[in-house]
C-alpha cells in the first residue's frame, strides 16, 4: 500500500525507486522466480530455433529478470512479455507484469491497449502451437477445439491478472482517499480545537473587562464621593459640627452601598446561579456554568450593583444630588419626552453621567459642572461638561486616578453601536459626550424593562462572538 500526501515523504525507506525494504525483497524475488523459468524455457527456444543453449537461456535469464523493474516501468515489463511470448515462454512474467499493469495510476485506455495486445498474442501463439502439437500427433484432440483451446488459454492467461489487478488498484485508491480524508478530518478537528480555545480565550478576556469594568463603575463613584465627604468632613468638623455629623452620615451610607454592590459582583465570582443541567446544585463557576453563563450572570449582577433591578435614567436626579450634596455645583437639564429605553441603553448612560460625575470629583473638585440629556427621535444624547476648576482648597481630597474611566465609558457606548467623544473645552475645562441608538421599549413598565437586562445583554455577547467568528472566516 502506499502512501500520499504529507507522509509520502516520511514513508520511503527503500533502495532506488522502492518505498519500502520489503517491497524490494519482494520484487527482487519475483524476477529470480521469472528468470528462473524463462531461463528453463530457453533451452527449448534454444533448441527449436537453432541458437546455442547458452544464448537461449541467457535470454531467458534477461527476459525474466526484467520483472524487478514492475513497479517502476510496468509498460516495459508488459511489452517484454508480449515479445517474447512467439518463443513461448515468460507465462509467469506474463501474468505479474499485466496485475502490476492494472493496479497502476496508468490511464484505463492504456491499460486496455496492452491487455489487448497481450490477449491478441498470447492467442495467435496458442493457435500457432496447437496445431503444430496436433499435426505432430502430441495432442489428441479434433482440429475443432482448437479454437476452443486457444480462446480459453489467452483469456486464462489474461483476464484474472487484469481483473484482480483493477481491484487492488480501485482499493488502494480507496483507501488513500479515506486516509487523505482522515488526515483532512484530523486537520479540521485540530484547527476547531484552536479556534476553540482562541474563542474561549477571547471570552475570558472579554470576560475580565466587563467585570473590571463593572466594579470601576459601580464602586468607584461611591468610594470617591466618600473620600470628598471625608474631606469635607475633616474641613468642617470644628467650625459646624451639626454639617460634620450630616456629612459622615453619608460617609457611612456610601460605605454600605459599596459593600453591598462589591458583595454582590464578587457572590457571581464565587458561585454564580445554577444551570438546568446542574439539578439545582451550587458549586463552582467551573462545575455549575459554563464560561459565558458566567459572563451573563457577572453582567446581570453588575447590572443590578445600584439596587436590585440596576441604574436606569429615572435615577440621574438622586445622582446628580448625591454629586450635589458632596459639594458640587451640578446643573441637570433634560430636553424631550422622557421615555422607556431597553435596559442596556439605560444602564450605559447612566455609567457615562455618572462616571463622567466621578472624574469631576477626582480632577476638577469644586468646577461649575452641567449634565444635559436629550430624548431624540432614534437615540439619546448626554453631555457632562465642567468648568475650569477652582485653585485647590484645604479640603483638596486629592483622589487617586488610574486612567481607566474613559476607556471604559467608550467601551461601553461602542459596543451599543454608539458614539463617544471627549476632551478638554476652550475655556480650560473638560467635556464628555456620547449618543446612543435609543430602542424604545413602548408600552412596558420600567420595572419589566430592567428585569430583561440579563437577556439584553446575552444578546450583546452573542453577536460580538457571532462578529468574531464572521472576522475568522
Amino acid at each position: 500500500m502506499t502512501t500520499t500526501g504529507e507522509n509520502h515523504s516520511a514513508a520511503v525507506t527503500g533502495p532506488w525507486w522502492w518505498e519500502r525494504r520489503r517491497s524490494a525483497v519482494l520484487d527482487v524475488g519475483l524476477a529470480l522466480a521469472s528468470a528462473a523459468e524463462c531461463g528453463a524455457e530457453g533451452i527449448t527456444f534454444a533448441g527449436d530455433t537453432g541458437v546455442p543453449t547458452g544464448v537461449g537461456v541467457a535470454f531467458g535469464v534477461v527476459a525474466g529478470a526484467s520483472l524487478v523493474l514492475r513497479r517502476r516501468w510496468p509498460i516495459a515489463v508488459v511489452l517484454i512479455s508480449i515479445a517474447i511470448t512467439p518463443a513461448q515462454m515468460g507465462i509467469f512474467l506474463t501474468v505479474v507484469g499485466l496485475y502490476t499493469l492494472a493496479a497502476s495510476e496508468l490511464p484505463r485506455r492504456i491499460i486496455g491497449s496492452l491487455a489487448g495486445m497481450s490477449l491478441l498474442g498470447t492467442l495467435i501463439v496458442t493457435l500457432v502451437r496447437t496445431r503444430q502439437d496436433m499435426e505432430s500427433g502430441e495432442l489428441g484432440f479434433a482440429e475443432g477445439f482448437i479454437p476452443f483451446i486457444a480462446i480459453t488459454t489467452s483469456i486464462g492467461l489474461t483476464a484474472p491478472p487484469i481483473l484482480l489487478g483493477l481491484y487492488v488498484g480501485a482499493r488502494r485508491r480507496l483507501m488513500e482517499s479515506l486516509r487523505e480524508r482522515a488526515d483532512s478530518l484530523e486537520r479540521e478537528l485540530q484547527l476547531l480545537a484552536e479556534r476553540a480555545e482562541e474563542r474561549a480565550e477571547w471570552a475570558r478576556n472579554e470576560e475580565r473587562t466587563r467585570i473590571a469594568r463593572e466594579m470601576h463603575d459601580v464602586v468607584a463613584h461611591r468610594v470617591s464621593l466618600m473620600v470628598v465627604h471625608a474631606a469635607a468632613l475633616q474641613a468642617v468638623a470644628r467650625k459646624d459640627p451639626e454639617k460634620a455629623v450630616k456629612n459622615a452620615a453619608l460617609v457611612g451610607d456610601m460605605g454600605r452601598q459599596a459593600l453591598t454592590e462589591l458583595r454582590e459582583m464578587l457572590g457571581v465570582l464565587r458561585t454564580g446561579e445554577p444551570t438546568p443541567a446542574a439539578g439545582g446544585r451550587h458549586g463552582s463557576v467551573s462545575d455549575v456554568m459554563p464560561l459565558a453563563a458566567v459572563g451573563f450572570a457577572a453582567a446581570a449582577a453588575a447590572s443590578r450593583a445600584v439596587d436590585e433591578d440596576g441604574p436606569c435614567l429615572a435615577e440621574l436626579d438622586e445622582l446628580v444630588g448625591q454629586s450635589r450634596a458632596a459639594g458640587m455645583a451640578v446643573d441637570l437639564s433634560v430636553e424631550g419626552d422622557s421615555r422607556a429605553y431597553a435596559a442596556d441603553v439605560e444602564q450605559t448612560a447612566y455609567r457615562v453621567v455618572q462616571e463622567a460625575l466621578t472624574n469631576v470629583h477626582k480632577h476638577a473638585a469644586g468646577a461649575k459642572t452641567y449634565v444635559r440629556l436629550a430624548h431624540r427621535g432614534a437615540e439619546i444624547a448626554m453631555q457632562v461638561e465642567n468648568e475650569p476648576p477652582p485653585e485647590a482648597g484645604a479640603g483638596d481630597a486629592r483622589l487617586p486616578s488610574g486612567g481607566n474611566g474613559l476607556v471604559g465609558m467608550k467601551e461601553r457606548v461602542v459596543a451599543l453601536g454608539g458614539v463617544f467623544v471627549s476632551g478638554p473645552t476652550d475655556a480650560g475645562g473638560f467635556r464628555v459626550s456620547a449618543v446612543l441608538p435609543a430602542a424604545v421599549v413602548a408600552e412596558r413598565p420600567q420595572g419589566e424593562v430592567r428585569a430583561q437586562a440579563p437577556s439584553s445583554v446575552q444578546a450583546q455577547a452573542q453577536s460580538q462572538e457571532e462578529e468574531k467568528e464572521k472576522e475568522e472566516a
